[in-house]
């Protein structure tokens, strides 16, 4: 089966070793939201679809047989999007998610569903780390009124950061010792995230080693659609479309 893989996280590039072991023929999509992405072992194409009518003409002239969804789990324009044109196509569809991140003993936790939450939440002059990335940078105006914000991104920029405070570069993975450091040389007060999942949970084990408390974004709500956790779920699932 060819087999469309929208890709961006660490499942995506687990699950494409797997394709390459077993053979699998597949095509990996990349968003193209950093400048220099590592590589993938299968054959990749970079850049936005350019809407639904374009991506659904890209699907249909790949000929693919299967869509494996395994990018961000707050990628929800995408994976909607996508679920919708494989079901036009009659193509079968699995949203390869991982789980959600659950609190420990000593987590200062508060989960928020929209930024306007974490806006009553955070009070004024509060120095804030926003864990969130750069594209979502416009959705934190309102927080920004008031109190001192520092957003990670991963590739350098000559735009300036828009609000109080200032870009931080970094480039993952990060370790809870720099985690630590980073929180204490910008003298952070809050952390911001989502509930991404995954292993760069570091920023959070490093909150709750300092006492920091963190306004942690509830997931969006999961598509009816097959699901499955792990690359080699959704390598078994891809198995039993062809059989």
């Amino acid at each position: 089966m060819k087999t469309l893989l929208l890709a961006g996280t660490q499942e995506a590039r687990a699950l494409a070793d797997l394709f390459v072991a077993d053979g699998v023929d597949a095509v990996a999509s990349l968003a193209g939201v950093t400048d220099a992405p590592r590589l993938f072992p299968i054959q990749t194409r970079r850049g936005g679809f350019g809407g639904e009518a374009a991506q659904e003409r890209f699907m249909q002239d790949g000929e693919f047989d299967a869509v494996i969804d395994a990018t961000h789990p707050f990628a929800t324009q995408i994976s909607s999007r996508s679920l919708t044109i494989a079901r036009r196509l009659g193509v079968p569809y699995l949203r390869l998610l991982r789980p959600a991140w659950r609190a420990q003993d000593g987590d200062l936790w508060h989960s928020v569903e929209t930024e306007k939450d974490v806006e009553k939440l955070i009070p004024q002059r509060a120095r804030v780390f926003l864990a969130t990335g750069a594209q979502s940078i416009d959705k934190w105006a309102g927080l920004a009124k008031g109190r001192t914000l520092f957003c990670r991104r991963v590739d350098r920029t000559n735009d300036p950061f828009p609000y109080e405070g200032s870009w931080i570069i970094g480039q993952p993975p990060f370790v809870l010792a720099y985690e630590m450091r980073l929180l204490k040389t910008y003298a952070v007060e809050w952390v911001v995230a989502k509930n991404s999942g995954g292993p760069t949970r570091a920023k959070l084990d490093a909150a709750r080693a300092l006492g920091l408390p963190v306004a942690l974004l509830d997931r969006p709500a999961m598509l009816d659609c097959d699901h499955a956790q792990t690359a080699q779920e959704a390598l078994t699932w891809l198995t039993t479309q062809s059989a």
